[in-house]
């Protein structure tokens, strides 16, 4: 890899202040403190899984509730990926993955096409897990969908456990987004689309 895919975004907000730096060529190493303990559970998972170094560090208005940051959060790390992975060139794109977690399976397919969009099928039982509203796992997907501008579907095979189901999908999302920034050797630096743009 000649050049490096890494980014840092800072975002800053009467009700949260979050950088994020993440490096999409890393072996997994992760520094994720959001004030979340879930939540970084989770960005552990995307990290270990996907192969990206992740540095994220939070403070938010957690006298009120984990949303603002849960969703800052979100967002900072779409636009960080977005801008790692530039104009896409040589990328293969698209990427799936089905996990298992138990009794749990979870299928994530996504295209980084430019469009965002979110299809969620979780069906989560609990509403809690931990002190973490289940909630804002959806909130999560659709800020990281819209400031990386891709295409998620998250579909739920099994499962009944909540904390199973939500940790299916974060590994089913991390394999599917390793698979999907890949560089293809066959394309070289050419643009993954025929329209030439992404």
């Amino acid at each position: 890899m000649t050049n490096q895919r890494i980014a840092t975004v800072s975002r800053t907000t009467g009700e949260t202040n979050v950088q994020v730096t993440i490096n999409l060529d890393g072996t997994g190493t992760c520094k994720s403190n959001t004030g979340i303990p879930f939540l970084d559970h989770m960005i552990h998972q995307i990290a270990s899984h996907g192969l990206f170094d992740l540095d994220i560090q939070a403070k938010g208005d957690w006298e009120i509730d984990d949303h603002h940051t849960n969703e800052d959060v979100g967002i900072t790390l779409g636009q960080a990926l977005h801008q790692a992975l530039s104009n896409k060139k040589g990328i293969v794109r698209f990427g799936h993955f089905i996990a298992p977690l138990d009794e749990s399976l979870v299928q994530v397919a996504l295209d980084f096409s430019g469009r965002p969009h979110l299809s969620y099928g979780l069906k989560i039982p609990g509403q809690r897990v931990g002190n973490y509203d289940t909630e804002l796992v959806r909130e999560f997907f659709v800020a990281i969908v819209n400031h990386s501008q891709m295409t998620l579907h998250i579909r739920q095979l099994d499962g009944i456990n909540s904390h199973h189901i939500i940790e299916a999908t974060f590994k089913a999302f991390a394999r599917a987004m390793r698979m999907a920034i890949e560089i293809d050797p066959r394309r070289g630096e050419i643009i993954p689309s025929s329209k030439g743009v992404l």
